[in-house]
């Protein structure tokens, strides 16, 4: 087989990888807190969020800027969690290649 379609091969199976990487990623999940776990975010490690929990005792409308800060320092959290394990988990399946276009 040439080299080209070895390469192209191989490029096929490192495709077939990343969506099975993807889909897991997908359904694994990561949690934050903050406020003392006044406020609970669960993120899913492809990007998203999955839910935002509110402790009711943190309702206090007199504090709203404070559960708005609660809220956005527990997402980012989450979403960085998420996006580390994202990251190595991709990275196992490119072996540290960067090919424009694959991620």
């Amino acid at each position: 087989m040439s080299s080209i379609g070895k390469l192209m091969k191989q490029a096929a199976r490192m495709q077939q990888q990343m969506e099975e990487v993807q889909a897991k990623l997908a359904a694994q999940t990561v949690e934050s807190t903050s406020g003392g776990g006044a406020v609970k975010v669960v993120a899913k490690c492809d990007g998203t969020i999955a839910s935002i929990k509110i402790d009711p005792q943190a309702l206090n409308p007199a504090d709203a800027q404070m559960l708005e800060d609660m809220i956005l320092l527990a997402s980012n959290q989450a979403l960085n969690q998420a996006k580390e394990i994202s990251n190595k988990e991709m990275g196992k399946v490119t072996a540290g290649l960067s090919i424009p276009g694959m991620m």
